[in-house]
């Protein structure tokens, strides 16, 4: 027999065996005693749970909340369009929905990393994403009298995932090492393209059915209290470093201590920079890049209105999730095998390729402007090279932080890297594009011509911020096995044990 924490008999088990309790930790078997008593038919479907939280498992429900944290941000980018209508809004007013929701993203990102290096990472991811599906589900429901509430909701959207993105990729690094690290970080990750194109999938889908953008904001909500649901019954709590040294870390390192030592990390300081110009780019790519080929068909007279009917076209966005999607798993996939045939070649493989990789990327996004204006079949499939480029990089990026920092300050890393590739990113992006592009047509308002142009012109920043971005890895490739190094030192000296301590 073994025990669960209550002290009741669970069926099934042999002396040997071992019981997660509720926190995640171990509890050893123990032999049957005539003090325990039968579980009752609660317990053992309690129990039956438990032994269901398997590292696979766990991987899977957080990368299945993952992919519905980035569709929850997306869906508004594939009604984009109809929101602007709705709420007679301009170009920077819409870019503005995203720059308050990344904002607010950003600024909570280290508050949540402070607390997962610390707390039960599983029940603060849950409450972030029970939080965030609350909201969206509420923001369906704002009249158009009340854009700023609107804008507002976003911003409290961003707090709610915030907490996800900061903390889950620490469980899974947690539960993995080396190779199946990678691979288990590189099919997390692939949730932020495939949610993103879902997200304007789920957004244009449920549009058209409902005859009502607002249906858009009503389904992710649903899927996220099941998302989080889940993580509180089948997501164990790992110990902190038991990828690398089973656990034992014997001390902790403050706050101050830790954000000191990543401002030293130059591997880490570049790679976020790098993530920085990723997420710049794809922020602006999200908002604007369906609207834009909408302009463009008007140019070439294959579309004559935007909107008709009090709905507007979604096509584009729908051809633009559908690319994202498939470009996000390829990406990833090349990404990992990609990286994992080079490691046999040199140490430095994983920035070499992140790097080579946007800058191939930035080629082809410069081709998008080029060619749309005359063949929208063209620039949809420099759209699907150069995202397939761009998205290569995103699994490489965690397993370089994983490499680089020790286990005890990863949430604070995760979330700082987040909280600067935000700030310097994805939080100006879409709004700055919407700004240039209403500055460049401010004479020409109501040219279709200029419409176009404008925004075009005001994408191109894009390509030259990605091949800054490229620089940036190269960088890192100078830096990566020198602070590779150091976090192996510094994880060992952690976990000296007390005797071996010199005074």
């Amino acid at each position: 027999m073994c025990v669960e924490s209550d002290g009741c008999e669970i069926e099934g088990c042999s002396s040997s065996d071992e019981v997660r309790t509720l926190s995640g930790s171990m509890s050893p078997g123990l032999k049957s005693s005539p003090d325990l008593h039968p579980c009752k038919p609660g317990q053992k479907f309690r129990a039956a749970l438990l032994r269901c939280r398997s590292p696979a498992a766990a991987a899977g429900i957080l990368t299945f909340g993952n992919v519905l944290n980035y569709m929850d941000r997306s869906t508004v980018a594939g009604v984009a369009q109809d929101i602007k209508r709705y709420y007679l809004v301009s170009d920077s007013g819409i870019g503005l929905l995203q720059t308050v929701f990344i904002c607010s993203f950003m600024v909570a990102a280290p508050i949540f990393g402070y607390l997962g290096d610390r707390f039960n990472r599983k029940v603060i991811l849950s409450c972030g994403i029970f939080f965030w599906s609350i909201v969206t589900l509420s923001s369906s429901f704002i009249s158009k009298e009340y854009y700023w509430l609107f804008v507002l909701s976003r911003g409290l959207v961003g707090i709610g995932e915030s907490s996800y993105s900061s903390i889950s990729p620490t469980i899974i690094g947690d539960l993995f090492t080396n190779n199946c690290r990678t691979m288990m970080l590189s099919v997390f990750y692939l949730a932020i393209p495939l949610g993103s194109g879902l997200g304007y999938i789920l957004g244009s889908g449920a549009k058209e059915v409902a005859g009502d953008w607002h249906w858009a904001l009503r389904v992710s909500p649903v899927l996220g209290i099941t998302a989080g649901t889940l993580i509180l019954l089948f997501v164990p709590e790992p110990k902190r470093g038991s990828d690398q040294m089973g656990g034992r870390i014997r001390t902790r390192t403050s706050w101050f201590c830790d954000m000191k030592a990543l401002t030293r990390n130059r591997s880490y300081v570049f790679s976020t920079l790098a993530s920085s110009a990723v997420s710049f780019a794809t922020g602006a790519f999200g908002i604007w890049i369906p609207q834009y080929l909408v302009r463009a068909q008007v140019v070439q007279k294959t579309a004559v209105e935007l909107c008709a009917n009090n709905i507007c076209s979604s096509t584009e966005s729908l051809i633009f999730g559908a690319i994202t999607c498939v470009t996000g798993l390829l990406g990833v996939v090349i990404g990992a095998a990609t990286t994992r045939l080079c490691r046999q070649k040199t140490a430095r493989a994983d920035p070499l390729v992140c790097a080579v990789s946007m800058l191939g990327s930035a080629i082809f996004i410069c081709l998008i402007f080029v060619v749309a204006k005359k063949n929208i079949i063209g620039a949809y499939v420099c759209i699907f090279i150069g995202e397939t480029l761009l998205f290569l990089n995103w699994a490489i990026t965690a397993d370089i932080l994983m490499f680089v920092v020790i286990p005890t300050r990863r949430a604070t890393a995760v979330a700082f890297q987040s909280f600067t590739s935000h700030l310097l990113g994805d939080a100006g992006s879409p709004y700055l594009i919407g700004l240039i592009s209403d500055s460049l047509r401010q004479s020409y308002t109501m040219s279709a011509l200029w419409q176009f142009l404008s925004l075009g012109y005001a994408l191109m920043l894009c390509p030259f911020i990605i091949v800054l971005g490229g620089m940036f890895f190269l960088a890192t490739a100078l830096f990566f096995l020198d602070d590779r190094e150091k976090a192996e030192k510094q994880l060992s000296q952690l976990t000296r044990p007390p005797s071996s301590v010199k005074v």
